[in-house]
């Protein structure tokens, strides 16, 4: 069953405030360039991508459902092209949005101080980078706008399977990075975001 104007708006107002939340808990614990223990690196990083995974998948159930966002009495976005790419650039616009406080909240993370713990960092800000450039890069592929109904669904396909495949790199990318040293594989195995994100993803 789609959903309704009124539950795609306070999908939208949560989204935004879970970005803001831990945008403020990024401000109270910047740790970047300073040694951390394992166990706080896996903390923050966990909470991160968990918040930003939410709102990336709640980004393509929007992306999927273009009518829900039909105001009653207006032509539903998906029956123009205009007003279909439109609603995707606002997607991808949530997307970068939630992209850039995730980059900021892995670099705020710190180090671990473990023996592979300098890689490990590195591994996960170099995927939230590409995680960003990757949704600017399809954000701007939206400069043409589509002209045909046709068009448009591409755009809207494009959009979700590009957030779809920075997601599941995420997780094979913390996957890998748990691999480095013991350390590290007790501290991601232990910390309850870690323990949340895996039930999600496992969900």
């Amino acid at each position: 069953m789609g959903r309704g104007p009124l539950t795609w708006i306070i999908g939208a107002v949560v989204g935004v405030v879970l970005v803001l939340v831990v945008t403020a808990l990024i401000g109270n614990r910047d740790k970047r360039n300073d040694t951390v223990t394992a166990g706080e690196w896996a903390q923050n990083v966990c909470g991160a991508v968990g918040v930003w995974r939410g709102e990336a998948e709640a980004i393509v159930e929007d992306l999927r459902t273009p009518n829900a966002n039909a105001v009653s009495g207006e032509e539903p976005q998906s029956e123009t092209p205009q007003g279909r790419t439109g609603f995707v650039r606002k997607g991808l616009e949530r997307g970068v949005e939630a992209a850039d406080t995730l980059v900021e909240g892995v670099d705020n993370a710190g180090i671990p101080d473990t023996e592979q713990g300098e890689e490990a960092a590195d591994r996960v800000s170099e995927w939230a980078d590409s995680a960003q450039s990757e949704l600017e890069e399809s954000q701007d592929s939206l400069d043409d706008e589509a002209e045909t109904i046709e068009e448009s669904i591409t755009q809207l396909t494009g959009a979700a399977r590009t957030i779809g495949a920075v997601v599941a790199s995420g997780a094979q990318t913390l996957f890998e990075v748990g691999r480095l040293d013991p350390e590290l594989v007790a501290a991601i195995r232990d910390a309850s975001t870690c323990q949340q994100l895996r039930e999600e993803t496992a969900g």
